[in-house]
């Protein structure tokens, strides 16, 4: 039994151990276990915190090792901290924007617009070793409100202090290391010397922080550039510039103001914009494409953006037939199961391609055909009683995780295919060195879609995901960069609109479930905030597909 001053703490299979109060994480786990280099946090009680974190109460210890999502996540932020740090050091004057993930890399800039030359990325790859060598301690402090704000604004991080603006906390988190100091944003390694894997690397104006894969933590893999995806990236960033928000603190600026509902407008014109120019490519392409082939990631807005596609290309004379390959799958009894014995769904097996193949070469030659409709309950396909009318102008719609699978279609000519590769690759920052990854927007517009459509709470949701993006990672993210032609599904406004009701749901992550840690994550990324009324958002918006109340049937 401990006493006031005491705390009980368990790790592994090692009988309980009574330490005193105020013990850091990394100090209590050295009594336990042999910490190395491979261990950069803790889980304490199922939430993630650094090696300092001081520990108050009893708890359970699990640690963190580099080989985990947890702590390639660890890593990564701390290798975009050790950079701030390198690059204030070196040119104090110029300022550093985190812009977009590019690969298993993040897209830097000077914030003054400058291009990056070689010289500037040597001079940053030297200091940044330099501090790696000099094994700084890094510490988790906290600062005054006002003192913080003060602090940012001095170091002419402007995005830092304007999200701060947002909140009201008496005592701000900060991590410092010598005399840099940033927010917290989460946990960070607990000294320089365990952040010596990193490349970086000129590309475009900017350049490349390089970090090792969560598989792989001892080493940068060769790059793999994504032209297509950085061109998208680069074409919403403008969008950025033209609507004058890249960051929350200026999003939650125009909230205050009252201009929101403007935004908004101009937001979803630069949608129509794109969905638009989509439609115009895919109706003067010179090989005149009698099939869309739409992919994209989980809650990456694939069917609303089908529905919206399909509209356009009516402008341009076609006749859009919307198909789906998830109504092509075989009967339940002969679907694929995984490594655990359940139904794989993702697989490409699960998947009537022989059906596929004849139905579109049917609907290519404008012969009549009837679709298959599939009934998830039963696991059964039954053919539709009509089928499209057959038609010259036809164009047929096919959207699935399989799309841009070249095995999908063996005999269907590939220049009647035009592929079109769908996600949320959001432009907007926390603040300046800070990002929103892409696949935490999504997970977001899951958990509300989950709860409002399919009876799922977030707890459930949490769970499924890791198995959802690892089915991402073998069907979806290696054949993106073949498609013709990607529709940036992001929204800057959308978290927003959906991080009230998000928290809500969160907050019902307890304490004792595994996946606590990404809800109170989750929730700590939504507070930065401010809400906006969903009835801002049109009805004809992607956003409609995840929150409800869309002009379109799903």
């Amino acid at each position: 039994m401990s006493t006031a001053t005491e705390i009980t703490l368990v790790c592994g299979k090692a009988d309980s151990r009574n330490f005193r109060s105020g013990i850091r994480t990394g100090e209590a786990l050295q009594e336990f276990l042999a910490l190395n280099e491979t261990i950069i946090a803790c889980l304490v009680n199922n939430d993630l915190v650094s090696l300092t974190y001081p520990l108050e109460i009893d708890a359970t210890l699990v640690p963190v090792k580099l080989a985990s999502p947890e702590g390639a996540r660890v890593y990564r932020r701390s290798l975009c901290y050790l950079l701030a740090m390198a690059v204030q050091q070196i040119f104090p004057e110029r300022g550093l924007s985190i812009s977009h993930s590019l690969g298993e890399a993040y897209y830097y800039e000077f914030s003054d617009g400058a291009s990056v030359c070689e010289n500037d990325i040597e001079q940053i790859s030297s200091r940044m070793r330099e501090l790696v060598t000099a094994r700084l301690p890094i510490h988790h402090k906290v600062m005054a409100y006002e003192q913080a704000r003060e602090h940012f604004r001095d170091a002419g991080m402007t995005e830092t202090s304007q999200l701060l603006e947002h909140h009201n906390a008496a005592k701000i988190a900060v991590y410092q290391c010598d005399r840099y100091c940033d927010l917290s944003h989460g946990p960070v390694a607990p000294s320089t010397e365990l952040l010596g894997v990193f490349e970086l690397m000129s590309y475009g104006p900017g350049f490349l922080l390089r970090f090792p894969s969560e598989t792989h933590p001892t080493l940068t893999a060769p790059f793999q550039d994504n032209p297509l995806l950085f061109t998208v990236y680069q074409e919403h960033k403008n969008w950025g510039k033209i609507l004058g928000v890249h960051s929350a603190g200026r999003l939650n600026a125009r909230v205050r103001e009252g201009s929101i509902g403007e935004f908004i407008r101009v937001a979803e014109a630069l949608h129509n914009k794109r969905i638009d120019a989509i439609a115009e490519g895919i109706a003067g392409a010179p090989a005149q494409p009698r099939i869309v082939l739409i992919a994209g990631p989980s809650s990456s807005g694939k069917t609303t953006f089908t529905k919206r596609l399909a509209i356009q290309l009516r402008v341009y004379g076609l006749e859009p037939i919307i198909a789906a390959i998830d109504d092509f799958f075989v009967p339940r009894e002969l679907t694929p199961l995984d490594e655990h014995g359940n139904y794989n769904f993702e697989d490409l097996g699960a998947v009537d391609v022989e059906l596929l193949n004849k139905t579109l070469l049917d609907l290519i030659e404008a012969r009549p055909v009837k679709l298959p409709s599939f009934d998830f309950k039963t696991g059964t396909r039954k053919m539709r009683a009509s089928g499209p009318e057959p038609s010259p102008n036809a164009v047929i719609l096919m959207e699935g995780i399989h799309a841009l699978n070249p095995a999908l279609l063996p005999n269907v000519p590939q220049t009647t295919c035009y592929r079109v590769y769908v996600s949320a690759l959001t432009q907007l920052n926390l603040d300046d060195h800070n990002r929103i990854p892409t696949t935490d927007n999504r997970l977001i517009r899951r958990m509300v879609r989950d709860a409002k459509y399919r009876g799922s709470d977030a707890l459930t949701t949490l769970r499924m995901w890791p198995q959802v993006r690892s089915g991402e990672n073998r069907n979806i993210f290696p054949f993106q960069k073949d498609a013709d032609a990607a529709f940036n599904s992001a929204l800057d406004y959308e978290l927003g609109v959906m991080a009230s009701e998000a928290l809500q749901l969160l907050r019902a992550v307890k304490p004792s479930h595994e996946v606590y840690h990404e809800a109170t994550r989750l929730m700590s990324f939504l507070e930065n905030f401010s809400n906006i009324p969903v009835k801002y958002v049109p009805h004809t918006s992607i956003l409609r597909e995840f929150i409800g109340d869309s002009a379109f049937k799903y």
